[in-house]
Parts: C-alpha cells; structure tokens; sequence
C-alpha cells in the first residue's frame, strides 16, 4: 500500500467536533487481519449524524466515518481471504469505535468481512449498502414469522430513504403488495416504479393514535420509530409481523400492548451492527438474487468521496432519495 493516504477525519476537542481531509499511514491504521483497498463506500443516515455530531455515533476519538464500504483486500493473515479478493463491511462498530470507511484504506477483522456475492460489482454492493442489507434483514423477519403476499399488503415507513427505497423495491420483486408511507408526495411517481401500489402520507401515522386501528397491513418495515411505529402496529393484521430498524422520528415508541394481546401482533426488533456471519451471508446472498437491478441503479446516484460532508447534512435533512455510492479515489 501507498506509504500515505487520504481519510476523513473526525477530531474532538473543548470547542466542538470538527472535520476535515486529511493524510494517514499504515501506522494509524488499527489491529485486524485484513487490509483492504477501499473502492466504494456510502452515506448512510448513521454517517450523517457522526459527520455532523448529532447524535453521539463516534464514540472513539478521532474516527474516520463511514460505516461501510467495498473494496479489494490488499494483504491478510485471515484464512478466508487472499490478496486481491472481492469484499464488503458493514456494522461492527465501523465508524463508531473503529476506522471507517472513508479512507483509501483500512485494515478491520476477516471476521467481519462478506465475500463480494457473485454478480454484485463492488459499486452495486454499495448502492445496497448498510441501509439495503437492513431492509433484507428486515425482509427475512417478515418471512421467519410467517408474513407472505396471500396474507395482505406489506407496508414501509420511511419509503423514499435508503432502507425504504430497497425495502420496496425486494417486497415488490417477492410478490408483495406494497403500500409505502412518505412525507414527500413528490416522490410517489419514483416509489410506484419501485413496485408500491399505494402511496401514505407520513402525517397519517407520525401523530399520536389509538392503541388500535383498522387492521391494514400483514407486516411493516418500519425505519422511523416514535409515534409511526406505534400506529403501524396499531394497524397491523391479527398474526401480523413488524420489523423495526430505524429511529428516523425518534427512540421512542410509545404504543401500548393492545397489538400484541388482543391480536397476536411480533414486534421484531432488526440489529445491521452486530448481526452473525451465517445470517449476513444469507441477507447479501439474497440481495444478489432477489434485488432488481434495474431498479438498484435507478434509486442509486453516484457521487466522488469528497462529497461526504455536504450529503450528510443533506440525508438529515430528508434532501436524499434512495441510495448514494462514493467513489473512492
């Protein structure tokens, strides 16, 4: 590897967090068995909050962002990798206590690393991203806990973001009805081509609602928790499944148990960070089969890696729809 490289560097002193490009060596790199060549990364909601500073994400000082990335493996003592492989990170505290993704380089645990699935490129990998690999895991709770098309429709919080877009876009391609929950009415002629058949407005479920509602929708994948996730579950079919992963409106949920005694309703509770290897190679194996293309590039833009600063206070503020991948230089 090059004896310098660029990072994005977070830095924390008495006056506030402050961020900037900056030249790395092999030295500053931290312990792991694999480096790898970083070629693609993108902007989660995750990495808009660590970039900005607000919500306490890094917890590790200073970090370099990013919490995943694609890339080729440069050396390895790992006995499941060789120089020159294909390979993917997502999670295990990647940009929160350890080095991240937006460096030219990075040396992590073989442990965490996904070989590249066969047919995905390294840019497609990062178009699914953290965000499309929860809304596969999120796809797989639904299906472990019974929620087929025959059932009734599926709904998705949050649909016009990462993990909404991905989620539609699997749901439709399984067979699902899908209808997609969104504050931005723009948006409805780009999620109809991601396969929903109904568009919600958001103001519909981010309000204080009933302990229970009419029952529409077989199960959810909810990324914006708080008020929404309680009215999705209010509203969700006897038997019906919930997957939550997101905290878009908040941490809360202040909901009460009526969903779950009085209609046999499962909160399913989805974890990207920590998730073990077995369930990980499932989720990207059926990313790779079960996630159209077509309709990847079309909620996918591609910008340089120095773009990072500002499309993290864009994904903040709701100005990013789908997917963002980075080219690394």
């Amino acid at each position: 590897m090059t004896e310098k490289f660029e990072a994005l560097l977070l830095t924390k002193t008495d006056s506030g967090q402050t961020v900037a490009w900056t030249e790395l060596s092999e030295a500053d790199l931290m312990p792991g068995d694999v480096t790898v060549r970083v070629t693609h990364s993108t902007v989660n909601y995750k990495d808009g909050l660590a970039i900005t500073g607000k919500a306490p994400v890094v917890r590790r000082w200073p970090m370099v962002p990013g919490i995943d990335f694609a890339g080729i493996v440069e050396s390895s003592s790992h006995p499941e990798f060789k120089t020159g492989d294909e390979v993917v990170l997502n999670g295990w505290g990647t940009g929160e206590t350890h080095l991240g993704g937006y460096a030219q380089f990075s040396r992590v645990k073989g442990d965490w690393l996904v070989p590249l699935p066969a047919g995905l490129s390294r840019a497609e990998a990062m178009a699914i991203g953290t965000a499309g690999y929860t809304a596969m895991l999120s796809v797989l709770a639904l299906e472990a806990h019974g929620v087929t098309p025959d059932k009734g429709p599926v709904l998705v919080t949050g649909a016009s973001g990462g993990v909404g877009s991905v989620a539609v876009a699997l749901l439709s391609k399984l067979g699902f009805t899908v209808i997609a929950s969104t504050g931005r009415p723009e948006e409805e002629g780009y999620l109809k081509s991601l396969g929903a058949s109904e568009i919600v407005a958001r103001q519909e479920l981010s309000a204080p609602g009933k302990p229970l509602g009419r029952e529409r929708w077989a199960g959810a994948v909810d990324s914006v928790g708080s008020h929404t996730l309680a009215n999705v579950l209010a509203q969700t079919k006897y038997g019906g499944t919930v997957a939550a992963c997101g905290l878009a409106q908040g941490l809360d949920l202040p909901a009460s148990v009526a969903p779950f005694i009085l209609r046999g309703v499962t909160l399913a509770g989805i974890d990207s960070v920590l998730a073990p290897k077995a369930k990980r190679l499932e989720a990207w194996a059926r990313l790779a089969q079960d996630l159209d293309r077509a309709k990847l590039a079309d909620l996918t833009t591609t910008h340089p890696w120095k773009d990072a600063v500002t499309l993290a206070e864009d994904i903040l503020a709701g100005k990013i729809r789908g997917r963002v991948v980075l080219e690394v230089a």
